[in-house]
């Protein structure tokens, strides 16, 4: 099972890390840019999340989370929706000390993306009990209760369908591969004792405390 995320999907979480845009042209055409997270790093069950010691600042990135339902390789965009039928949210957990200077250096980011426990993973539901139309859900991450990220998966800069089509190019797409797809703008440093709520379309699908 591979995680598979999604990279600087929203505009305006782009503008406030000082990311520049990935792609060229319509928002049909771009290619999106993609990282790995290992199986190890997903966290499921409404487990705590425990802040690790080499990092000193751990930041929340809520994201709607696509699972495959079927192999695919080479898959056209037009065919893509049939490789998918239930979503959920998910928080990519990031050290962004250690991103800062994997940066600096330009080195990959595994170590700040691929930590154990930093793919937390919400309850799935059916697309169709949410009205079919992927790029059409609201989503939010309350934090303490208060809400700190907010999206909707139509401001999306490459859509799930696109997403699936150009990441098969290139790789083997499994029954039960994840694809988180992108974190909207808010998000923030997470300290022990926050609890952590994931909304889709007005469900409370995700929880998180950290510990």
């Amino acid at each position: 099972m591979k995680i598979i995320c999604i990279a600087r999907n929203y505009s305006e979480h782009a503008a406030e890390m000082g990311s520049p845009l990935y792609g060229r042209g319509s928002r049909e055409a771009l290619s999106p840019a993609f990282f790995i997270k290992p199986d190890s790093a997903l966290l499921v069950g409404r487990k705590p999340f425990f802040l690790p010691d080499f990092s000193s600042r751990i930041e929340h990135e809520i994201e709607l989370v696509v699972r495959i339902d079927r192999v695919g390789k080479s898959i056209q965009e037009r065919y893509a929706r049939r490789y998918y039928s239930s979503v959920t949210l998910g928080i990519d957990f990031t050290a962004r000390d250690l991103q800062a200077e994997a940066k600096r250096k330009g080195l990959p980011w595994t170590l700040s993306k691929g930590f154990d426990g930093s793919a937390v993973l919400g309850d799935f539901i059916k697309l169709d009990e949410l009205g079919g139309d992927v790029q059409n859900l609201d989503f939010s991450l309350l934090r303490n209760g208060n809400c700190v990220q907010h999206g909707n998966t139509g401001d999306m800069l490459c859509g799930v369908d696109r997403m699936i089509s150009y990441i098969s190019d290139y790789m083997l797409l499994r029954t039960g591969d994840l694809i988180f797809t992108g974190t909207p703008a808010g998000v923030g440093k997470v300290e022990r004792g926050d609890l952590l709520e994931g909304i889709l379309s007005n469900q409370h699908i995700l929880y998180c405390k950290v510990k």
